[in-house]
């Protein structure tokens, strides 16, 4: 009895940290064997993949391993909702300087929540052993201003 005394007050605490109220903008993140899908199903079904960048294609101000062909763009000081899924194996969608790491797992929908207060490029990489070339699933967020955003959503 007086375990379920605390454990239902905690419960209800762990509900409420993770839960997200309001996003203004959900973006869901699909980990595939080496790549990564992205889906913006709030604004048009606005969908792309995001492939590591080969060496000879990169140019001076790139980063080697980490920059991709196309990156997830986010607008600043927004509340984001990340959902993050697999196609395949377990990924991990980890951006160390944004304090977010989520499993994928195939089947299921992991959810967290970020909000960016500076504009800029964010990279991360995959985080779980997923594979042979799981060192080569780089992420790369380009956090802009809400009318930049805008501007993207209508070329996309």
């Amino acid at each position: 009895h007086t375990k379920s005394l605390l454990a239902l007050p905690s419960l209800h605490i762990l509900y409420l940290m993770d839960e997200m109220n309001n996003p203004a903008v959900t973006i869901k993140s699909i980990g595939h064997q080496w790549y990564w899908s992205y889906e913006y199903s709030d604004f048009h079904n606005v969908e792309f993949d995001s492939y590591m960048k080969p060496t000879n294609d990169l140019e001076s101000s790139d980063f080697r391993l980490l920059d991709v062909d196309n990156r997830a763009v986010l607008p600043m000081n927004t509340r984001v909702r990340i959902l993050v899924t697999a196609a395949d194996v377990l990924h991990s969608w980890t951006i160390p300087s944004l304090g977010i790491k989520i499993d994928g797992t195939p089947g299921r929908l992991n959810q967290g929540s970020i909000l960016i207060n500076r504009p800029g490029l964010m990279f991360g990489q995959c985080s779980e052993i997923c594979g042979a070339n799981h060192s080569f699933m780089p992420i790369v967020v380009e956090s802009v201003s809400t009318q930049q955003f805008i501007n993207w959503l209508k070329s996309n």
